[in-house]
């Protein structure tokens, strides 16, 4: 039972309050929350409209599960890092191919994880980004890349991964992955503990977003002019 002071003015019941508010705030901040049912295989046949979810997509029946379900092919093929294909990507020579529950592993609903393939052109670059909703470790199966992210202190952290070598990059910190050799590709293959971690590059967010970013913001922000941004831009894939 909890007491209260007349004369606190109701301060207990607002401290209350406030820690309620608190953990609720915290509880839905949570971005990929734990299961209560060992699976929560995806089901993709059904309409969205018939669909009912809080997070993830809707579940079969446990007893119609297979082990195809939880299984994939698609990390196993190299993508392209060149023109049309990887249009958006192919001015850095890099191409990502990530796991999606909706279209190639139904079996990781809901579990809080995907699975990356990062194709590296020689001397490709995966420019800065971030990941809003996953942490990231990457695995360098091929090549030698440069690693890299930088924290909220602005603090760079730099690796030089070869074969078999591996790297933390935390939930929303800029970072990149470089090629080093200009010869020959690498391939990276990282998890990261969000099914749905987002990317936004950095190149992209400050110069393709639509509508444009003004002129002024850009050219006070990078210290250029407007032909330099128009520059930017066209180089980059835009219009402009």
């Amino acid at each position: 039972m909890i007491m209260r002071d007349p004369a606190d003015g109701g301060s207990i019941g607002i401290s209350h309050r406030m820690l309620l508010s608190l953990f609720l705030f915290a509880a839905v901040c949570r971005s990929d929350p734990d299961l209560l049912l060992d699976y929560c295989v995806a089901d993709t046949a059904s309409p969205p409209s018939s669909q009912f979810h809080l997070n993830g997509l809707a579940c079969i029946d446990p007893a119609s599960a297979r082990a195809e379900h939880f299984t994939t092919s698609m990390l196993s093929s190299r993508a392209t890092t060149e023109h049309p294909s990887a249009a958006a990507t192919a001015p850095f020579g890099f191409n990502v191919t990530v796991t999606n529950p909706a279209s190639s592993l139904p079996g990781a609903n809901a579990q809080g994880l995907a699975m990356a393939r990062t194709d590296l052109a020689p001397g490709g670059l995966a420019p800065p980004h971030t990941h809003p909703r996953a942490s990231e470790v990457a695995l360098v199966l091929d090549g030698s890349v440069l690693v890299g992210f930088a924290d909220t202190s602005y603090r760079l952290y730099t690796q030089l991964l070869r074969a078999g070598e591996a790297f933390v990059f935390p939930r929303g910190m800029v970072h990149f992955l470089y090629n080093m050799d200009v010869a020959a590709p690498a391939l990276v293959l990282s998890g990261l503990n969000s099914q749905s971690p987002g990317a936004q590059l950095v190149p992209f967010s400050a110069f393709l977003t639509e509508p444009p970013v003004p002129d002024e913001v850009l050219k006070k922000a990078f210290k250029i002019n407007g032909q330099d941004v128009h520059r930017i831009q066209r180089n980059l894939g835009g219009s402009s």
